[in-house]
């Protein structure tokens, strides 16, 4: 749950907790889960539901469960492009430095969404859409927001979303997962060992601090990202990361 802000507005914070224990619930929960996850009196989360469902931002299903609301769709994919927006220049900056394809993407639900790209001047390129979902296990986005959950959240979305193995390189199972994990927390990026399509490689690296998990990432083929490309890359995505996070914390 977020940390509550000094001076803020009682009733708006209360409704953004509630939101945010939906989502961390799986988008879906009882108001009788909802009352041992917070403790807001039962009458006063019953208000804010209707208040919420009101404007769209939750649904009461027909198994009088709730849900997140369509009104945050709208939100979302706005608040995305805001965020790519953001993010341009560093990945901009990447491409020039690196000539390689620069990607930032978030977490969504179980997850990876592609929300800005900056392509590669070569005519040899990964192509990515903006705006496309992609699995976290066999992603280097993917995996570097991964290094930054608890390991029960790990275990939840990959047993949730599954893990296809699109290539032989792809890790298939949990416990290799955590262990490539745990790799990554300690060099403090992700790589995507041709783990996603055959004849690619990937380099990226979690944005500290932002309010949602995201990554950046630079990416093209294994004969052009080798062992020297890596020494320039490190650098250059920790300093573009970093940036960004800063960026972020001036818009707040």
């Amino acid at each position: 749950m977020a940390q509550k802000v000094t001076g803020g507005v009682q009733s708006v914070e209360r409704a953004f907790e509630l939101l945010e224990l939906i989502t961390n619930a799986g988008g879906e929960v009882t108001l009788s889960e909802l009352s041992t996850f917070t403790d807001l009196p039962l009458p006063t989360i019953h208000r804010l539901l209707r208040t919420l469902v009101s404007l769209g931002y939750a649904r009461q299903l027909p198994n009088r469960r709730y849900s997140l609301g369509p009104s945050l769709i709208r939100l979302g994919e706005v608040a995305n492009k805001q965020l790519g927006s953001l993010a341009r220049p560093q990945l901009k900056m990447l491409v020039d430095a690196l000539g390689e394809t620069a990607n930032m993407a978030i977490l969504d639900s179980d997850m990876v969404v592609y929300i800005a790209q900056v392509p590669s001047p070569h005519s040899m390129r990964m192509f990515t859409e903006v705006g496309r979902r992609a699995h976290l296990h066999d992603t280097g986005v993917g995996k570097a927001i991964l290094a930054q959950l608890d390991d029960d959240t790990v275990r939840n979305i990959v047993t949730h979303a599954g893990m296809p193995t699109p290539t032989p390189n792809s890790i298939g199972n949990v416990n290799d997962l955590m262990t490539d994990l745990g790799q990554i927390r300690e060099r403090g990026y992700s790589i995507d060992e041709e783990e996603q399509e055959l004849g690619v490689r990937c380099f990226s690296m979690a944005v500290p601090g932002s309010p949602t998990p995201m990554a950046i990432s630079v990416s093209g083929p294994v004969s052009r990202v080798d062992d020297k490309f890596s020494a320039q890359a490190v650098p250059l995505l920790r300093q573009a990361a970093k940036t960004i996070a800063e960026d972020l914390t001036l818009k707040v």
